[in-house]
């Protein structure tokens, strides 16, 4: 965590908006480090919301609902930083944010594990057809039969994208018995016994149970399709807990009522309620052996927990140090701190001359840089400032007139 006596800014008076319910520990962790203004809200704001909210506030946390648009971008004047308490950050208009100079950090391995677990527990549950036992004990039907069920171990275990979470899928499996393949556009070492099928249609021709783990982009956008779902092996389970628009809902229905696909266990959807106790509608609704959950693949206390821990950490690494390791949008750097010097951020437009034109302005009055660093993407350059002390608010100064410039801000 971050010195509290190392930054310049009064930390009473960066306000903090946390949305969606973030995890307590994000809370606790800004105020243990001085941060007075810490506001959380439990639900999704609206973009007429957020725009009206976000003006004066320095620091926003959001999870997977609340949809971040140039607009919003636009009117959060203050805005240094965008924690996405989740693993992705598709809901952040990232080019909107790169424009403006806001880092957007997330959480891409906190929740892994608690994923995982719940897609081994949902392969056992389906295979088993758990579902349809349930459903009839509830109803008060005895239905005591084998038919059906089988064990996973020695099937085959079938991973659609072997990322972090697919990887660790395959882990588990492998110690449960089951002989498992995966497909992955890039290549990709596979763990323990794994093989790497080398076509889609390979991997799901030979399955016995398929799971999803692609992020939502236009190549994954219904890979399992009318096409595709007609190569999956008579009787196989479908599961997607990985984005809402990678599986064709539709066709898997009709698969399921065919009796083409065995079971299926789907966590998230095309569209999906904004909060708690809305209605919800699915066209895999009322099917046997059909597990549907609201988008808690990753809702663990553990999960949140970690997330909130990890989010945290980054973004105090910014706030304080102006570290950037972890920013989708601000190039990753970080500049050992040096003794008797002040540190300036400066973001600006990635365009020849900038760094020449930041040293000569500094020059001309004689600021010594004790040390410096530079980083660019294709948008924007990032340098980090440590300036002599005595004259570092002349050095502000100068450095909000360089051309270019899109924010300056003293650290410490």
């Amino acid at each position: 965590m971050a010195n509290a006596e190392k930054t310049s800014y009064p930390k009473e008076k960066i306000r903090i908006l946390f949305l969606e319910n973030i995890s307590d520990q994000a809370v606790k962790n800004f105020q243990q480090q001085g941060y007075t203004q810490v506001e959380k809200i439990s639900k999704a704001l609206t973009e007429e919301e957020l725009i009206r909210e976000i003006k004066d506030v320095h620091i926003l946390g959001i999870r997977s609902k609340t949809q971040i648009t140039a607009k919003v971008l636009e009117a959060a004047k203050k805005l240094q930083a965008i924690g996405c308490f989740c693993i992705g950050v598709n809901q952040v208009n990232l080019k909107a944010a790169t424009k403006n100079g806001v880092t957007v950090f997330n959480a891409p391995y906190s929740n892994t594990r608690s994923v995982a677990e719940l897609v081994i527990g949902l392969s056992i549950m389906l295979i088993r057809r758990i579902p349809d036992k349930n459903k009839a004990a509830h109803e008060g039907v005895w239905m005591k039969d084998a038919k059906g069920s089988f064990e996973l171990r020695g099937k085959t275990l079938g991973i659609i994208g072997y990322g972090n979470i697919g990887s660790q899928v395959s882990v588990l499996a492998e110690s449960l018995g089951m002989k498992v393949m995966f497909y992955d556009v890039e290549t990709k070492l596979p763990l323990g016994n794994a093989t790497d099928g080398k076509t889609l249609k390979e991997v799901l021709s030979k399955s016995d149970v398929i799971t999803l783990h692609v992020p939502e982009t236009s190549q994954t956008k219904n890979i399992l399709n009318r096409n595709t779902i007609k190569q999956i092996k008579k009787g196989a389970i479908v599961i997607n807990y990985a984005r809402g628009e990678v599986v064709d809902l539709d066709e898997l229905r009709k698969a399921l009522v065919e009796g083409r696909i065995g079971g299926a266990a789907i966590d998230v959807f095309p569209v999906e309620p904004e909060k708690n106790g809305d209605r919800f509608q699915s066209p895999l609704q009322d099917l046997p052996n059909v597990i549907l959950t609201p988008h808690i693949g990753g809702s663990t206390e553990e999960a949140q927990a970690n997330i909130g821990e990890d989010v945290s950490i980054k973004l105090f690494n910014y706030l304080e140090k102006g570290i950037t390791f972890g920013s989708h949008t601000v190039p990753a750097l970080a500049l050992p701190p040096q003794e008797g010097s002040h540190r300036i951020l400066h973001i600006h437009n990635n365009v020849p001359g900038v760094l020449s034109a930041i040293n000569t302005e500094l020059s001309k009055y004689h600021i010594n840089i004790v040390g410096q660093y530079l980083k660019t993407n294709d948008e924007i350059g990032y340098v980090v400032l440590d300036v002599d002390k005595r004259l570092s608010s002349k050095a502000i100064t100068l450095l909000k007139e360089i051309t270019h410039t899109i924010k300056v801000r003293l650290l410490y």
